[in-house]
């Protein structure tokens, strides 16, 4: 759903422009469970079945998860289980997090009657600083990521200011001043800004695209 949708109101993992982490984090948590289950049911109605079906593979996943809550609960007691969980949040919330750097305030342009223009290097933030991606396996090149989602991490392409937006540092950097509103909008507003000049200089009015009242409409 987030390659299909990247950069659309029906994306949960867009972060509006304006719209802080903790604030961005329990809509994604919410919104992508939705999002995810919803994409299930529809594939599974053209196929003529219910969502109830054990075709559904959310019967899967709740079943592992309920099995490794039990198997912390076995091994560590109530303590294996709570820090389970825990380091569960964490991880989801580092994921969230550089989700949310990495596509903060980028939209694709509305075509009308809900249709959106192709996926392009300019709606992904980036960071081409040669240590970081190859600490991070070449996750800052995230621009070549969503054009080519089928390419390998290790083989993602760079792309330069005239192609993609870019981050102001690397993503080591930038996660953690995410994490404090005030500057985050104080830093990346203005770049939105220039991004939105430059690349959609005959969009006068973005009030349409920040507004997130109906993130994922049917």
């Amino acid at each position: 759903m987030h390659h299909r949708h990247v950069g659309t109101p029906r994306d949960a993992v867009t972060a509006r422009m304006n719209e802080g982490f903790h604030r961005f984090f329990p809509r994604v948590l919410r919104q992508s469970l939705v999002s995810a289950f919803r994409a299930e049911k529809d594939k599974l109605a053209r196929r003529g079945r219910g969502w109830t079906r054990p075709a559904n593979p959310f019967f899967r996943y709740w079943m592992l998860q309920g099995l490794m809550l039990l198997l912390a609960v076995l091994i560590g007691g109530w303590a294996g289980l709570g820090l389970f969980v825990w380091q569960a949040l964490v991880a989801v919330w580092q994921l969230e997090l550089v989700n949310y750097v990495e596509h903060y305030g980028l939209t694709r342009k509305h075509l009308g009657e809900g249709r959106y223009e192709p996926v392009r290097p300019r709606h992904s933030w980036n960071a081409a600083h040669k240590a970081s991606n190859w600490l991070l396996i070449n996750l800052q090149r995230h621009s070549d990521h969503h054009l080519r989602p089928d390419r390998r991490f290790p083989l993602l392409q760079n792309y330069g200011t005239d192609e993609a937006p870019q981050l102001p540092l690397r993503l080591s950097a930038d996660d953690p001043a995410a994490l404090i509103p005030s500057l985050w909008r104080r830093k990346m507003n203005p770049r939105v800004r220039l991004w939105r000049q430059m690349y959609y200089p005959e969009i006068t009015d973005w009030r349409p695209y920040d507004k997130a009242l109906n993130p994922m409409p049917r």
